[in-house]
């Protein structure tokens, strides 16, 4: 009763419900986008494709329908899967074939491996062995390369049929230098027998080697007399190479300078005889009587030669890079070299010299002295063409200092009283001339700065003094006034000429200590004269000698009256009017207005002292001159003055 009643109950509440949940279904579907789902979309596209119509009867066909189409589509699958599991069943039937042919020829190899144990086993032993062998054939293979030499390498050692040497001789020499210095280490081990046997037979091929490479340098050497020769790289090795030998190193390079020194002394001879090819340039002696000319193209010959010779050891030594000994090898060498052309040289130049004198013979010594500088920084000190170059500059500067003696000698020689003018004679300008044009050859020399004031010093001290000497011997018989004139105008021209050059100061200074000197006397008798024609020199000798308390008052000493002193001050004043006519005529022939101009000034300063000695007495009460302002109308400051200011 009670469970008939709750399942009428429940039926009436689904059939109460039932509006409600299809409005939800209703609802659901009205709300949801279909063209968002793509599912449903691919869904009614299937649809579409078996429904042809939409009918009551398709729809309620639709489920059976649908299923139908699902029953068919499982039997193809069905189908489809069959033939699928009849191919699979035919693989498992291969597979199994292969297994069982795999085991079969997995037994069939055991059976062998079994068999070929044995085999496998000494082939390993065998494989091992060639290992080894190998091993210590490759071990011998790097000792006979490292400590012998090959075929190729034995042959570069031998010279060639011609007597020349392989290109390849300094690499096998070399390899045999190096082999000894390895055998070295071999002797440290236990392999000393063999060390030794092969050190031995490399030192018989080394020495072979440098014997035969001494002999080709020696023979190249010899070839080596032309005017210009070529040393190629292959010669510069070789010379290189032979340092390791001294001794032969040694005469390869005595031989090569011998050879060059033969070939100079020869062409310093064609040079000098025959000239160059086709005779261009011309034989060097043509110019024998231009002395200058002659020394100067022989001795430039030498340098050009000591240049090119230069060139030709550099080159030689070219492989000589970290030799601290390469500068004075090269030197040494250069002057042994040029030695040869000494003898020649010093001969020609000495004939020379012996007939020139004077100019010709400075120009010759700084023409010789320059060159030397120039040598002497290419080869040696201890070189004999130093030496030579040395001995004749001592030579021909020594022949030029004695020219200048005998120069100066003849000047005291020919002493000739000066002309009327009081001028230099002809000789001594003419030494002057000599001096000037040997000072003005230095202006092409290349000497130091102590040895051109050296050679200054000496050449002043042959000439200058002499000079002196022959210009006072000359005007010792004439008057004073006319002897300082003269003097000064001869000392003038050795002034003015030194001042134009430098290193003569110490000269210059004695110079004008003599003018001043002279100057001295010239102004004392310029004063005196001037004193004496305006009558005061009287007047000034009394007051020197006067003495107050012997003589009494100055005014009563005869000559020293105011009307005496008063005409002699008149003259004096017509004096200062006119300076310029009251001048030794001696005077105007100095040859220097800056000396005419210092004595005006001397002798007015004379003038004027005496002036104040005359003043200071007159205006001296002592002296009794009641009208000492009349008679001294002027201070001495003021005449002073008045008289520096005529001076121009």
């Amino acid at each position: 009763m009670d469970e008939s009643e709750k399942r009428r109950a429940e039926q009436a509440a689904q059939v109460h419900s039932a509006p409600a949940h299809l409005t939800k279904k209703l609802n659901k579907i009205l709300e949801g986008r279909i063209e968002s789902d793509k599912e449903l979309l691919e869904a009614m596209k299937t649809l579409s494709g078996f429904v042809k119509e939409n009918s009551i009867r398709s729809r309620k066909n639709l489920r059976s329908e649908i299923e139908k189409r699902s029953l068919n589509l499982n039997e193809e699958f069905l189908d489809t899967f069959r033939n699928v599991k009849e191919q699979l069943d035919d693989i498992s039937d291969i597979i199994g074939s292969m297994s069982d042919c795999s085991d079969n020829m997995l037994s069939r190899l055991n059976q062998v491996k079994l068999q070929t144990n044995e085999l496998i086993s000494k082939t390993n032993q065998l494989q091992n062995q060639k290992k080894n062998v190998e091993t210590k054939l490759k071990l011998a293979e790097k000792f006979i390369q490292k400590f012998q030499l090959d075929i190729d390498e034995a042959n570069y050692l031998v010279p060639k049929k011609d007597g020349s040497l392989h290109q390849e001789f300094f690499r096998a020499l070399d390899k045999v230098r190096n082999i000894h210095e390895n055998c070295k280490i071999l002797l440290r081990t236990n392999q000393q027998t063999a060390g030794l046997e092969i050190m031995e037979q490399m030192a018989i091929n080394q020495e072979t080697a440098y014997e035969r490479l001494y002999r080709w340098m020696q023979n190249e050497c010899r070839l080596l007399c032309n005017d210009t020769v070529e040393i190629n790289d292959f010669m510069s090795t070789a010379f290189f190479t032979l340092t390791q030998r001294p001794i032969l190193y040694k005469y390869i390079l005595d031989e090569y300078c011998n050879s060059r020194r033969n070939a100079i002394v020869k062409l310093f001879i064609d040079a000098l005889t025959k000239g160059g090819p086709s005779g261009t340039p011309r034989p060097i002696e043509l110019n024998s009587h231009d002395p200058i000319r002659y020394l100067g193209d022989m001795l430039a010959w030498i340098h050009q030669s000591t240049a090119s010779e230069n060139e030709f050891l550099r080159s030689l030594f070219r492989k000589f890079k970290d030799n601290s000994d390469l500068e004075s090898t090269i030197k040494t060498s250069l002057g042994t070299i040029l030695d040869g052309v000494c003898r020649a040289l010093r001969v020609r130049i000495e004939q020379v010299l012996v007939s020139q004198h004077d100019t010709t013979l400075y120009k010759i010594s700084n023409l010789i002295k320059f060159y030397d500088f120039t040598i002497r920084q290419k080869i040696n000190e201890s070189c004999e063409l130093v030496q030579t170059l040395s001995d004749i500059y001592q030579l021909s500067y020594k022949m030029f200092l004695n020219s200048l003696n005998i120069h100066a000698t003849r000047l005291l020689e020919k002493v000739e009283p000066p002309n009327f003018e009081l001028l230099p004679s002809d000789e001594f300008r003419q030494t002057l001339s000599l001096i000037k044009e040997i000072f003005d050859s230095y202006s092409n020399s290349v000497v130091t700065v102590n040895t051109k004031k050296d050679d200054y010093i000496q050449i002043l001290d042959c000439v200058v003094e002499p000079m002196v000497q022959m210009a006072s011997l000359s005007a010792i018989n004439l008057p004073a006034i006319d002897m300082a004139v003269y003097m000064i105008n001869c000392i003038y021209s050795i002034h003015s000429m030194l001042s134009l050059y430098e290193y003569t100061d110490p000269k210059l200074e004695k110079l004008e200590a003599q003018i001043d000197a002279h100057l001295d006397t010239l102004s004392n008798e310029q004063g005196y004269f001037i004193l004496s024609k305006t009558d005061l020199l009287d007047a000034y000798k009394i007051i020197q000698g006067h003495d107050k308390k012997a003589r009494g008052p100055l005014v009563n000493v005869l000559g020293m009256d105011s009307n005496t002193l008063k005409s002699s001050m008149n003259k004096f004043d017509v004096y200062l009017s006119a300076p310029d006519n009251l001048i030794v005529p001696q005077f105007n022939l100095l040859l220097s207005s800056n000396i005419r101009t210092k004595l005006k000034q001397k002798s007015i300063r004379l003038v004027c002292d005496a002036y104040r000695l005359i003043y200071d007495a007159i205006t001296d009460p002592e002296n009794g001159y009641s009208n000492s302002a009349s008679i001294m109308a002027r201070s001495p400051d003021q005449i002073l003055e008045f008289d520096l200011d005529c001076v121009p």
